[in-house]
């Protein structure tokens, strides 16, 4: 159940969003054996879309709806959002492209026979775990390649400021690091500066200024 320091969960359309995801994907898998068609050596038809390299249609529609169907329905079914849901989406997913390649693997090298189905087990648990661990820590790392969103209700200003608090060194250190100079000065750095001027060259500093105002 959702916690009560959380909004209530809002359950959503499963099928609806498989249906949108598996025209989505399906559009791509479209391209895509569009291309592989287009880049055949044999004469080929615009029917070979279809007939040559559909599958590659059809194993797009079924990642993208089975992927978003099996999201949503963990999501309803634990009423929370969170990374498991496109994790367990993810190992769905997965599983069809596993059991895919070892199905053409099999039908390129040898007649698909029964025992196939257990030879290909392994497949789909590797491919379902890889996939689902993927998309499980994209979620969990924001959802985004640029990471999470800013919270617009923490001001900017502030939070540059608590960031430079927390990450400034104490002047002692990068002193005894680096040393003075380079717009970097401790302390009494003038005094000092006075005096080892007038030590080695014989010339107050402050007096010669003095004077000169």
């Amino acid at each position: 159940m959702a916690s009560n320091d959380s909004p209530a969960y809002q359950p959503k359309d499963a099928v609806g969003a498989a249906a949108r995801s598996t025209l989505i994907l399906g559009g791509a898998g479209l391209f895509l054996s569009a291309v592989q068609n287009s880049l055949t050596r044999q004469n080929v038809t615009g029917w070979g879309v279809i007939t040559r390299t559909g599958g590659t249609i059809g194993l797009f529609a079924a990642i993208g709806g089975t992927f978003e169907f099996a999201r949503v329905a963990a999501a309803n079914l634990r009423e929370k959002e969170d990374a498991y849901n496109p994790a367990i989406g993810g190992f769905f997913a997965g599983g069809i492209v596993g059991f895919r390649s070892q199905y053409l693997t099999a039908a390129m090298v040898h007649h698909v026979a029964d025992s196939h189905l257990v030879r290909s087990f392994p497949a789909v648990i590797g491919y379902g775990a890889a996939l689902a661990t993927l998309q499980g820590v994209f979620e969990y790392t924001g959802g985004k390649l640029n990471g999470y969103e800013a919270d617009t209700s923490v001001d900017q200003y502030e939070r540059k400021e608590q960031l430079r608090r927390n990450r400034r060194r104490p002047i002692e250190e990068t002193l005894q690091e680096l040393g003075e100079g380079r717009g970097i000065y401790g302390p009494g750095y003038d005094e000092r500066r006075r005096e080892r001027i007038q030590k080695r060259y014989g010339v107050d500093v402050a007096q010669n200024a003095t004077q000169a105002s």
